[in-house]
């Protein structure tokens, strides 16, 4: 029989009232807390709580507090990628992110979702999909990553935009719901 955990990042229902899910998010919420109060003379010390937090963590990462995930054990980055402020990562499933990657500020990436179902959700019961951005990708502020999205390599996606499926390698995409305006060239 799977447990909670194992349902969660297969992509299944699951309870996350679960005692080892609800004790693996307050220990992210306790190192996010630690991270958001450090200070920008304190390079080590939020390293180190990176290292710890952040499930696959590379060299050259860099977030800005404040700075909100659920879990981070289920976030894996590639090398150089930064976070502006404000940005939230509620990674239930997979969070899996290039390298050389840039995130404006307010950037909310969401593997979280709920039943359609109302029945199902009166159970309290929840799932998630995992979400895959490529390497050398910018997204802009505020833009919203939806469940299940891949956003491909060299892409750009415009502030304030709502991701709610695929988007291919070498574009720039905007709106809401996010849709390609025009393809990159290497020039741009």
């Amino acid at each position: 029989m799977k447990t909670e955990k194992q349902k969660m990042l297969t992509g299944e229902l699951y309870d996350a009232s679960d005692p080892q899910l609800s004790a693996e998010r307050s220990s992210a919420r306790v190192l996010c807390k630690k991270y958001n109060d450090s200070t920008d003379d304190q390079e080590l010390l939020r390293k180190e709580i990176l290292q710890e937090l952040i499930g696959g963590y590379s060299e050259g990462l860099s977030i800005e507090p404040p700075f909100f995930c659920d879990y981070g054990s289920n976030i894996s980055v590639g090398e150089k990628v930064y976070f502006n402020l404000n940005c939230v990562i509620l990674d239930v499933n997979m969070v899996t992110i290039g390298s050389n990657v840039l995130f404006g500020p307010n950037v909310q990436i969401y593997p979280a979702t709920h039943p359609m179902d109302y029945k199902i959700r009166a159970e309290w019961l929840e799932l998630g999909k995992p979400i895959t951005i490529g390497s050398d990708v910018w997204v802009g502020g505020g833009v919203i990553i939806c469940p299940g999205v891949k956003i491909g390599d060299r892409s750009v996606i415009g502030a304030g935009s709502v991701v709610t499926r695929d988007i291919p390698d070498d574009v720039f995409a905007a709106g809401n719901p996010c849709k390609v305006i025009k393809t990159l060239t290497q020039e741009e």
